[in-house]
């Protein structure tokens, strides 16, 4: 499983499919992806996506647009990265510069 998930932090930016990532946990998907959530607590794939939207939060900070944000966290394209980052921060990636501009400011 260890290597499976440096796999995963190593190649974020780029698709990952779950048959890959068995392969390196030396399991079949289905029992990868069983082990993978009793391991983790969350399916390959929202992990995956937690860990993009995480690299995309880092990204927006530093300043990068959000459409180059979008493709160097792995989303297919901005409204990808919008449609998931709400799904775990709760605000899109505008709202989320906008409240990281104001807690520097203060």
């Amino acid at each position: 499983m260890q290597r499976a998930l440096q796999h995963i932090e190593q190649h974020l930016g780029q698709p990952l499919s779950l048959a890959e990532l068995a392969a390196l946990a030396g399991l079949s998907v289905w029992r990868f992806a069983t082990v993978f959530r009793q391991q983790m607590g969350l399916s390959p794939h929202r992990y995956i996506c937690r860990l993009r939207v995480e690299l995309a939060q880092a990204l927006i900070r530093a300043g990068m647009p959000p459409a180059t944000v979008a493709s160097e966290a792995g989303f297919y394209d901005q409204s990808h990265l919008s449609r998931h980052f709400k799904n775990w921060c709760g605000m899109t990636p505008g709202q989320y510069l906008s409240s990281a501009r104001e807690a520097r400011g203060s």
